[in-house]
């Protein structure tokens, strides 16, 4: 039975939780849901104070991290542990993206997205698994994208490269890391409303040389259930997958993104 914490549901009540990217968007609603959910969490971001402003809200922990910086990964991941007698839950949810005709994404973005995407999810996994194998408890989410399962996503072929990486690398995880009760899975969002999407509205419209009103409702068109996604629609899903209601699954790369990509 779920632990009540101020008169709600807390089913996440005795957990700890470390979320990266947690500063703004997405990372910040999961930080946020899985706090309201009981769990107590360190909230990391490359932007250590966006990430101290996040977790004041729920009165939380934070700290700074570069998710492409193995040693970093560890240093969070060793200290969190041994102050709160481990980590039930890891959000790997850290992300860039920038955007160009296939023919024109220079070696720099390829490199950057890559590194931070798919590598940054290596290596905060690794750090993840280190402190929860001893322990034999985890659940690792990892924060994919529909481009991670679809490759028509115009102008980010190397981002789509890096989230196609993501699901690969959760399966793979989620097969070695089963032995020591440790699950893993992914969340796959579609259009989701954030100021990285609004960057990204920008520059889509100026590629293909229309108005960002054209390039939105072409998104809408998209998106079956007529709405962009937001950050909490994204947040709770981790959260489930986190939770004990998703006991008996790992590896999974679950759509969340309103039926513009279907399985």
């Amino acid at each position: 039975m779920a632990v009540a914490v101020n008169g709600f549901a807390a089913p996440l009540a005795g957990r700890t939780a470390v979320v990266t990217g947690a500063g703004t968007g997405i990372g910040a609603a999961i930080a946020r849901e899985l706090s309201r959910r009981g769990a107590h969490v360190v909230a990391t971001d490359i932007d250590g104070d966006a990430a101290a402003r996040v977790a004041a809200e729920f009165g939380g922990e934070s700290a700074q991290l570069d998710v492409t910086d193995a040693r970093a990964c560890d240093r969070v991941a060793q200290a969190v542990d041994a102050a709160r007698d481990g980590i039930d839950i890891w959000a790997s949810n850290a992300g860039i993206s920038s955007m160009a005709r296939f023919t024109d994404i220079s070696e720099d973005e390829y490199d950057a997205n890559l590194a931070v995407n798919l590598k940054g999810v290596f290596l905060a996994g690794q750090a993840a698994a280190r402190v929860m194998i001893p322990r034999r408890r985890g659940a690792i989410v990892n924060t994919a994208s529909m481009a991670g399962k679809r490759g028509a996503a115009p102008f980010l072929a190397h981002y789509v490269a890096s989230k196609f990486g993501v699901v690969g690398l959760t399966q793979a995880m989620a097969y070695e890391l089963a032995e020591h009760s440790i699950r893993v899975n992914c969340v796959c969002p579609g259009y989701v409303a954030t100021a990285m999407q609004e960057r990204e509205l920008k520059w889509e419209a100026a590629i293909r040389g229309v108005a960002a009103a054209d390039v939105l409702q072409m998104w809408l068109a998209d998106t079956p259930l007529g709405r962009l996604e937001t950050p909490e629609d994204v947040a709770k899903v981790v959260a489930f997958l986190a939770g004990d209601d998703a006991a008996f699954m790992t590896g999974e790369a679950l759509a969340v993104n309103g039926g513009a990509s279907m399985d």
